[in-house]
């Protein structure tokens, strides 16, 4: 008789595996539909009704970063039971590290043809301060942009999470967190080009930021960032590590009591979040073309908890239908009714959370149950 010997799956299985065949054939068909997009926009001529604008692909690029943003704030509310109201602070210091390489790839190419970023001309410096040593590298970028706002995040939650701030003091907490960031980086001396922030971005590895070829580039790139956030989102929550985490959601001293220490789980959840809203941000950047210390408002946050509420918190692909929704329908409305999105915000908001409390995909759920009924 042979002893049983468990065997370990690897983890491309069971990331395969984490996911069921609907999910699947969901995410073929939004990878169809950029592909489609993609080519249509290279491939065709502008006057053609096939022809996708520059405006719809950087619209579509903008939306899924914001997208990736709402999937990182799902797993910390959704599946932590942590709603931080200062996410746009990850999002604007991704943002920054890579507007730092942006800025210095521009070159002599600015209004002062100087070597330093025109803001700093302007201001009269003389040498790139310290922080920047290293921003002319793309890879010193990339690093940046994933171990700036990590270290933030892993240094503020630990002290939080250990001493055990939680529900809305831990919301206002990080609240004024982002909105001393935001005044920090609007002061001229820090170096971070004051109110107006980094813009008149030229190029990437050298190719033109403005040509069709990149712009689809970083569309592509964005919608693959997407797909990744989804399905490792997807792989954690249906994990151990998954449902330990939504047992500290529900009931965070029955877990200690059993022998699990939350603190640990907390904090690996909370900073991958935060990696996971830079990344956005740096894939933001280059798309829109600007970055500055108004996507650190406090503001911007809250409409992150927005997206999450309208979609459906605790469910992944809800947050994505949410900050799509809201989104599009800013950009309508801003143009329409420009004084008044603040206010259709506001009423969304207390309308999503009085009767639709699990979102669109709750109501997509009770609708279907009912119609199976």
């Amino acid at each position: 008789m042979t002893a049983y010997v468990p065997t370990r799956t690897s983890l491309l299985v069971r990331l395969v595996a984490a996911t069921p065949r609907r999910g699947w054939i969901a995410l073929a068909v939004f990878a169809l539909v950029v592909l489609a997009m993609s080519a249509l926009h290279l491939f065709t001529p502008n006057g053609s009704p096939l022809h996708v604008s520059d405006y719809v692909i950087t619209v579509g690029g903008k939306i899924m970063c914001y997208a990736i943003v709402a999937v990182a704030m799902d797993l910390i509310w959704g599946y932590a039971g942590i709603l931080s109201l200062g996410h746009g602070v990850f999002f604007a210091l991704g943002g920054y590290a890579f507007g730092m390489y942006l800025m210095r790839g521009i070159g002599r190419d600015g209004a002062y043809q100087s070597a330093l970023p025109d803001f700093m001309v302007f201001l009269d410096w003389k040498q790139l301060p310290w922080y920047w040593s290293g921003s002319d590298q793309f890879v010193w970028a990339i690093l940046m942009v994933l171990l700036v706002p990590a270290l933030l995040a892993l240094v503020f939650g630990f002290f939080a999470f250990r001493s055990r701030i939680k529900g809305v003091y831990f919301s206002i907490i990080t609240q004024a967190m982002t909105y001393a960031f935001m005044l920090l980086f609007f002061r001229n001396e820090t170096g971070f080009g004051g109110n107006n922030g980094f813009t008149d971005f030229k190029r990437i590895l050298g190719y033109g930021i403005t040509t069709p070829g990149m712009k689809v580039t970083l569309f592509a790139v964005t919608a693959v960032t997407l797909l990744a956030t989804l399905l490792l989102g997807r792989y954690l929550v249906t994990s151990k590590f998954g449902r330990v985490l939504t047992a500290i959601r529900d009931a965070e001293s029955r877990v200690m009591f059993i022998g699990y220490n939350p603190l640990g789980y907390k904090l690996f959840i909370w900073t991958l979040s935060a990696m996971l809203c830079a990344v956005a941000g740096a894939l933001y950047v280059p798309q829109v073309g600007i970055i500055n210390p108004s996507e650190m408002s406090p503001a911007n946050s809250i409409e992150i908890a927005i997206w999450v509420a309208v979609g459906g918190r605790g469910t992944l692909i809800g947050p994505v239908f949410g900050a799509f929704l809201v989104n599009l329908a800013k950009s309508w409305f801003t143009v329409a009714f420009p004084e008044y999105w603040l206010f259709f915000l506001g009423l969304l908001f207390i309308l999503v959370t009085l009767f639709l409390p699990q979102g669109l995909v709750g109501l997509w759920r009770k609708l279907k149950g009912g119609i199976a009924a």
